[in-house]
């Protein structure tokens, strides 16, 4: 039999994860088996990781169970909880107290990266639970300047693809252009699929904001392609709305 320390597992679950695969993901952690706690915790909260992520492309609830099956409290725990609590705000319409438990995880944050994503998951909450975009973009300002400091190129990415949609939404065609192609560029670097097609979602737009129609509708084709292998529902739907070639001033038929 082989021997494998828990960290190796849960760094190929990750990658497995990252590129969508996440019943691949659970199926190698559940599989893993320790005696140890310690290996117990890093293998418990990978899986609520990926269940997290799960729920969140596929509108599934895998997270519940998995989160309650994790030994210990942490930092690292409530943040996979703040995030599933944000997920069900945002597609079931709830609000569960987030606002105080988003302020709390950055006030408490154990090191810059950990810091940077609570702001970044401060910023979406903010936005789309709260409607507040002042305050979102200085959430995501922080976690884009604490993120280049610590090196952490995902909530880099993730921070700049939501800049860049309010960069978009004042009319800053071209601040919008250099936030989203950066971002893009670096999921595709760390292999993070799905936010990789949302924000491919995003050029897709701008193309047809920039009048290229035809473009737009290209490149909205090939995602809905990805996102159905995926079966990710809110991408297929946006993909779909812009594959049909119709200039911004045009209503919908």
């Amino acid at each position: 039999m082989s021997h494998l320390p828990a960290t190796a597992v849960t760094a190929a679950a990750n990658q497995l994860m990252l590129a969508g695969h996440w019943a691949a993901a659970t199926d190698l952690l559940a599989a893993a088996r320790t005696d140890d706690p310690a290996e117990q915790q890093v293998l418990a909260l990978a899986r609520a990781t990926v269940a997290v992520d799960h729920d969140f492309g596929q509108r599934s609830d895998h997270a519940t169970a998995a989160l309650a099956a994790v030994p210990e409290d942490s930092w690292d725990l409530a943040m996979f909880k703040l995030r599933k609590d944000y997920a069900d705000a945002l597609f079931n319409s709830g609000d569960r107290d987030l606002r105080d438990r988003m302020l709390t995880l950055i006030k408490d944050a154990p090191d810059d990266a950990r810091r940077g994503t609570a702001n970044f998951w401060a910023g979406a909450i903010a936005d789309n639970v709260y409607e507040q975009p002042a305050e979102a973009i200085e959430h995501y300002r922080q976690a884009l300047e604490l993120a280049e400091k610590s090196g952490d190129e995902l909530t880099m990415a993730q921070a700049l693809r939501h800049l860049g949609h309010h960069s978009h939404a004042a009319g800053e065609l071209l601040p919008a252009r250099e936030q989203w192609e950066r971002s893009t560029e670096l999921l595709q670097q760390n292999g993070h699929l799905r936010p990789t097609l949302a924000q491919q979602v995003h050029i897709a737009i701008l193309l047809r904001d920039e009048g290229d129609i035809d473009g737009s509708a290209a490149l909205a084709t090939e995602v809905n392609r990805w996102a159905r292998q995926l079966g990710i529902g809110f991408i297929i739907q946006q993909t779909e709305e812009l594959m049909v070639r119709r200039t911004p001033q045009e209503p919908p038929r």
